[in-house]
């Protein structure tokens, strides 16, 4: 096993320990299980969601990711620690965890990017980027998103109503925006659209996405030539 601490002389698991990780987890398979339903398991799901609490306040509400920029940002994991629920935070603070769950991956993390990537093709689920931070400014500017319009886009992207819109790239992050989702204003798909101070907005973005791409620095060696071209624009 690994990622466990071994008793020595027992040849047990140390549960006591906790210079690894407090958390220990482990899988079997569910026929391990003698009263088992299998019948209560579901088929893939058509729609996959990322959530992130950006609050740079430049992510759009939500984007359409293709497998590649799905693989890179279950790699970045990007989020924001926010006040209440994370200890001694005051101020959001940026974060990446790859593959949203960095400490508890006993593999690489590009290989699970890798699976996820092979079955979004595969059952062709659509994969959204979700961003519940900030619009129209920054923390301490902008506010938070409002969660009318959070609750209309995913309900869109549920229905399939959302797919059927018509896309665009970012120009910095690369991922597909809608031009437009029934029942949410138009002006908050577009970050920029929301920020009085466009030239903040696009210096604000460009902080962000070279963040994103100094954490990808220790992903480059093991990730596609795909996988690192859909990240965003420095």
């Amino acid at each position: 096993m690994e990622n466990v601490i071994v008793d020595p002389a027992t040849r047990a698991i140390d549960y006591d320990d906790g210079s690894i990780t407090e958390n220990t987890r482990a899988t079997y398979p569910v026929e391990y299980i003698p009263n088992c339903i299998t019948e209560g398991i579901t088929g893939h799901p058509k729609n996959v969601f990322f959530l992130a609490a950006d609050a740079f306040g430049v992510l759009p509400p939500i984007a359409k990711l293709t497998p590649e920029m799905a693989m890179y940002h279950y790699l970045s994991g990007y989020t924001a620690k926010l006040a209440g629920t994370e200890s001694g935070i005051d101020e959001p603070q940026a974060t990446f965890s790859a593959a949203f769950g960095a400490p508890f991956l006993p593999r690489h993390p590009t290989a699970y990017a890798t699976l996820m990537g092979e079955r979004l093709a595969k059952h062709d689920a659509n994969c959204w980027l979700v961003n519940t931070g900030w619009s129209g400014g920054p923390y301490g500017v902008g506010e938070r998103m409002a969660i009318g319009v959070t609750r209309g886009l995913l309900s869109a992207a549920l229905e399939g109503t959302l797919a059927g819109q018509e896309f665009e790239p970012d120009p910095i992050f690369q991922v597909l925006v809608p031009k437009e989702c029934p029942g949410v204003p138009t002006e908050v798909l577009r970050p920029k659209n929301t920020w009085k101070d466009k030239a903040a907005y696009e210096a604000k973005a460009l902080e962000l996405a070279k963040r994103f791409a100094d954490n990808f620095k220790q992903f480059e060696d093991m990730a596609s030539e795909e996988v690192k071209a859909a990240g965003p624009k420095v």
